[in-house]
């Protein structure tokens, strides 16, 4: 089986060997990413990279939505129309697969294999962790969020595998979308995480507010998207300052951290795959490759340390520092309640 990873990337660098590591374990086979802007390394990196399938190309987007033009432009590329399957998500995104061997085969097998595959976002928390550390992120990181509710919301945003014979319009970032008029028997069959058909409204994209997500509670039995937004506090600075590969200029303030810093459960599931993991990127750093990643790495560094000699950048850092560790809303209900956080 075939299956192309296509994502966006800027300034990415120290976190790249893990992800591509990881998705080549759980059974990604190509990779094709599409990176602007970058000066950490990430390029360099990426063009060295062809041995283990990745496809590196600059965004094509003359525009300021980055992301969705490179999906236009991925639709066109050998690499994803040769695929079986396509799956588009980020470089902090990681598909923890809970059925038989954990890779994405059995994934599909235990949905029945389906057209289409939507997995539920798990947000993963900060937890304390202040220091960039050059070492997997999914070792790092085990405190999330109550699986079926995020905040407020107990419908949560989805990434989306797709099968090749999708009926496809185009590639969005979170699902693909098919056209308006297709029949009702030509429709795709798709399924959440647990191998249940996604809700209606979500199939056909009624729903201007739920055309990215669905409700989480059940979605989970085959499959979870770990999400790890936030990492290290010092890696988040670095975030906030490099933007977004997604939309020119937009920028991650204290309510991006605290919606995601919601550390309330702890699911350690997806460390089964640590010591294979561990294993393969030692031997993608034994060589070249390693020298490239520990470039990407110093320039992370660097780039913390110029960041916080401004007294802004000081500034957010105290400020992200000493927020509680709760979810909008929750402080305030617990103070209102006389309960000390």
């Amino acid at each position: 089986m075939r299956v192309t990873a296509i994502t966006c990337v800027k300034n990415e660098g120290p976190f790249l060997l893990e992800w591509i590591a990881f998705n080549r374990l759980i059974g990604v086979t190509d990779f094709l990413i599409y990176s602007n802007d970058c000066d950490d390394g990430t390029d360099t990196l990426l063009d060295a990279l062809g041995a283990y399938g990745v496809v590196h190309l600059p965004n094509p987007a003359k525009g300021r939505n980055y992301q969705m033009e490179a999906l236009k432009d991925a639709a066109r590329q050998e690499v994803v129309r040769a695929a079986d399957w396509v799956w588009v998500a980020d470089v902090d995104e990681f598909l923890n697969i809970h059925v038989a061997d954990h890779t994405i085969p059995a994934l599909i097998a235990a949905c029945g294999d389906p057209q289409a595959i939507s997995l539920s976002f798990q947000f993963f928390a900060n937890g304390g962790v202040e220091r960039f550390e050059d070492r997997p992120v999914i070792g790092q990181f085990g405190r999330t969020h109550n699986p079926d509710l995020w905040c407020a919301e107990s419908a949560i945003e989805v990434k989306t595998l797709v099968r090749k014979d999708f009926p496809l319009h185009y590639f969005g970032a979170h699902r693909p979308f098919f056209r308006d008029k297709l029949e009702r028997g030509q429709r795709p069959r798709w399924t959440d995480g647990a191998g249940r058909a996604v809700p209606h409204k979500f199939l056909v994209a009624a729903n201007p507010r739920r055309i990215r997500k669905f409700p989480a509670a059940g979605a989970r039995d085959h499959a979870t998207l770990n999400h790890y937004a936030l990492r290290s506090l010092d890696s988040y600075l670095v975030k906030n300052d490099r933007g977004d590969v997604n939309r020119e200029g937009r920028v991650f303030d204290d309510a991006y951290w605290k919606e995601r810093n919601d550390g309330g459960w702890e699911d350690l599931s997806i460390r089964r795959h640590l010591p294979a993991l561990e294993a393969l990127l030692a031997e993608m750093k034994a060589g070249p490759l390693g020298d490239l990643h520990r470039t990407c790495v110093e320039r992370h560094r660097a780039r913390l340390d110029a960041l916080l000699s401004q007294p802004s950048y000081a500034a957010m850092r105290d400020h992200l520092r000493a927020l509680p560790p709760l979810p909008p809303g929750e402080a305030e209900m617990m103070a209102e309640l006389g309960i000390e956080a």
